[in-house]
């Protein structure tokens, strides 16, 4: 089993909603390199849930896939903000997965806060410039993030 990151802005999509709705659609990801990290992910995989482009921004909880890849239904529908007019439902370049609520954490782990850590160093959240919206964490970074959220 793999552990992610993904972030998404708290109005789109936050932690305590996917709570309340108990399992949603992760879709909207633009980038390629996320793209195929969703595409890498499987059933059971667990992922930290970032709150991003918001006044705090930090991991806010646990969360974890319920279904693999599958094409991205936004990148057809002309009426949504993510659609994309070069995609067909016979090649649609983007994908989506479906994810359900685990854990809502106490309070949200800073950006800042994840920064200080060592352990985390070569995480791609904490690299200068990185701005990918899904990104892998290794078993030693999802182990020093956990021990932060107890």
């Amino acid at each position: 089993m793999a552990h992610w990151l993904m972030k998404s802005e708290p109005e789109e999509l936050s932690i305590e909603a996917l709570n309340r709705l108990g399992q949603a659609r992760w879709d909207g990801v633009r980038n390629y390199q996320a793209r195929n990290f969703m595409r890498a992910m499987s059933i059971g995989d667990t992922f930290f849930f970032y709150h991003s482009s918001c006044p705090a921004p930090g991991i806010a909880g646990i969360a974890q896939v319920t279904a693999a890849a599958y094409p991205d239904p936004t990148a057809l529908d002309a009426d949504s903000p993510y659609h994309d007019s070069k995609a067909s439902p016979e090649k649609n370049p983007w994908s989506a997965v479906d994810v359900a609520h685990v854990r809502t954490f106490r309070s949200v782990l800073s950006l800042g806060l994840l920064k200080q850590q060592g352990a985390l160093a070569e995480l791609a959240l904490v690299q200068k410039g990185s701005r990918l919206s899904v990104m892998p964490v290794s078993d030693e970074q999802w182990a020093a993030i956990m021990a932060l959220a107890t």
